[in-house]
This record gives C-alpha cells, sequence and structure tokens, in this order.
C-alpha cells in the first residue's frame, strides 16, 4: 500500500454508500481524495470523511477522470450506465448491484473464498447477493473439510435491504400501531411490522423469487462448482439490520460436530457462538453494525446423509455489501 488512492462511491447518499465512506475510514484504506456522487437531487449535500466535510456531486459519465476505484451502489441500472464510462476512465469498478455478477468476463468475489479470482479482472468486479455472501461465510469453510454438495436455506432479511424507505417504513408502523392506528404502507405489499413476507425480490415462472435463485447462481460462481444445488426460501422479516440464514447443507463426505466446529473457529471473519444450554447463538440485534458474521446452532441434519445444520448471522450492509467492497479494494492494492 505504497501510494494513496483516489477513490469514488457511486451512491454516496444511500445506506451502503454511508457505510462504504465508515469502512474506507475505519480501516484506513489508502484514500488520497474521495469523491462522492449521487443523483441530481442529492448533489451539493455534504458528507463527513476523516473529520472534515466532502461535497456531494451529481453522478455523470464524465466525473471519472483521475478515480482509481469506483465503489458502486446505485442499483444496477446505474451500474450498467455508468460502470463503463469509470473503466474507459481508467478507474476499477467495484459493483455492489447484480448487474454485472453473473457476466463471464466480472470475477465475483467474497475476499474468504476466492480472493484469487479477483487479479482477473478486465475493470469491473462484482460484490455477491448479501444473503449469499453471508452464508457462503459459513458454508466455504464447510466445504473445503467436507464438499458441499446441495443446501436447503430459509433467509430472515433485515427491511435495510430494501433501503431507507423500508426502515422508515417499519419505524413508522411501530409507533403506529402502538398508537392504535393503522399502519402505513408503501414499501411492501403487506404490514411487515409485527409480521413475515415470504417475498423477497420478484417472482420467476418457477415459483421461486430472483433472490432465491441468487444463492444457487452465485454459489456455484465463487465457490467454483458448477453443480451445486440449493432451494432456498427468502423471508423478510420485522429486523431493521442483519441478515439471518437458517442452513441445512448436505456433504460428500462424513461430517461430524466436532470437525465442522475446528473448520469455523479458523475461518477468518466468522465468531463461532454455539452454546445453546446458555443462549448462546447469534442473533440479528448482536451482529448489526459488526464485521464479523457469527454461526452457531451446529448439529447434524437427522433428514440428510452427511448433513450439517447451522444459522448464521451477518450484517448486510458490511459483509453483504460495503465491506465486502472495500475488502476487494484491498485485495487490489495489496
Amino acid at each position: 500500500m505504497g501510494r494513496n488512492y483516489h477513490v469514488a462511491i457511486v451512491g454516496a447518499t444511500g445506506a451502503v454508500g454511508i457505510e462504504m465512506m465508515r469502512v474506507l475510514e475505519r480501516r484506513n484504506f489508502p484514500v488520497g481524495q474521495l469523491t462522492l456522487l449521487a443523483s441530481a437531487q442529492s448533489a451539493g449535500k455534504q458528507l463527513e470523511f476523516q473529520g472534515a466535510p466532502v461535497e456531494v456531486r451529481e453522478l455523470t459519465a464524465d466525473v471519472f477522470d483521475g478515480v482509481d476505484f469506483a465503489l458502486f451502489s446505485a442499483g444496477g441500472s446505474i451500474s450498467q450506465k455508468f460502470a463503463p464510462a469509470a473503466v474507459k476512465a481508467g478507474a476499477v469498478v467495484i459493483d455492489n448491484s447484480s448487474a454485472f455478477r453473473l457476466d463471464p468476463d466480472v470475477p465475483l468475489v467474497v475476499p474468504e473464498v476466492n480472493p484469487e479470482a479477483a487479479r482477473g479482472h478486465k475493470g469491473i468486479l462484482a460484490n455477491p447477493n448479501c444473503t449469499t455472501a453471508i452464508t457462503l461465510m459459513g458454508l466455504w469453510p464447510l466445504h473445503r473439510e467436507f464438499g458441499v454438495k446441495r443446501l436447503w436455506a430459509s433467509s430472515y432479511q433485515a427491511v435495510s435491504g430494501s433501503g431507507a424507505k423500508a426502515i422508515e417504513e417499519l419505524k413508522t408502523q411501530v409507533e403506529a400501531l402502538a398508537r392504535g392506528e393503522e399502519a402505513p404502507r408503501a414499501v411492501y405489499p403487506w404490514q411487515i411490522a409485527f409480521n413475515v413476507i415470504p417475498q423477497v425480490d420478484a417472482f420467476l415462472e418457477s415459483g421461486y423469487t430472483k433472490e432465491e435463485m441468487k444463492m444457487e447462481n452465485e454459489g456455484r460462481k465463487i465457490m467454483g462448482l458448477p453443480d451445486f444445488r440449493a432451494s432456498v426460501t427468502c423471508v423478510r422479516v420485522p429486523v431493521y439490520r442483519a441478515h439471518s440464514v437458517a442452513v441445512s447443507a448436505e456433504f460428500e463426505r462424513p461430517v461430524s460436530v466436532a470437525a465442522a466446529r475446528a473448520a469455523l473457529e479458523k475461518a477468518p471473519g466468522l465468531r463461532v457462538v454455539d452454546e445453546p444450554s446458555r443462549h448462546g447463538y447469534p442473533v440479528p440485534l448482536h451482529v448489526a453494525g459488526k464485521d464479523d458474521c457469527e454461526i452457531g446452532r451446529l448439529r447434524l441434519d437427522c433428514a440428510l446423509e452427511n448433513g450439517l445444520s447451522f444459522w448464521i448471522c451477518g450484517d448486510q450492509l458490511l459483509k453483504g455489501a460495503a465491506l465486502n467492497a472495500v475488502q476487494i479494494a484491498e485485495l487490489l492494492v495489496e
């Protein structure tokens, strides 16, 4: 890390953009210059970085001159429109949307799983889906030990995965219901307060949602396992921040809880919290704001051959988004 870098954040005023800025600061990424980019209506806002105000500029195709790293978190259509302009100007794009994840020319990277993939980039690298990234933090060390074949999972996804308006919706609904009033609704098709909604993203013809298929499609690419299969049900829950996933995985080789625990305890970016008799298991409230994911409820799966069940929680704004993006940039400057 010999020199300082010009870093741009696209979508700087969104939940993930702000988190990216904090992660750069906290991890002492060598930022020489920071450019904050957002829509025309956010231009002129001031955000603080390393104790000094930085003015948000309007995102246009010609703002990337001299930028080394452009961290994108403004949705797929923005990435498709502006990422090529950033690359053309000489920047390396690390994109948080689904726009490029399955593009064969774009590495899809979780640094704890496939750091070597980052080296083959052609200007754009992709961050995986948040639920996929968090699940793989627990699955990958187990795969290396036992060889994963397939999994069944249910996710419990926080409202912040839908952005700032969804956080506000949950808060407003809880307050309205506490006053005995009707809960206002705009973001979700159903009331989210005191409820769970078994739909994240749009439905496909198969009956799965787009979000549910990301675990299989992105998991295959990240782990380099073309035959990996995953059946997932993604559920939105009334939690502000941090996703949880209940996983039952089937492996090639015989599994033991002791060997699984030993593999997980060595894994970077992961904490084993597994003392059920003392209520010791991961909960989203505890991992919110933390870089590490937490895994627990380790047990042999009683319905599968060579199966292990586990419960994993992670902050989807961090490991599922901002932290992972900055870690990819760190790989490239090492």
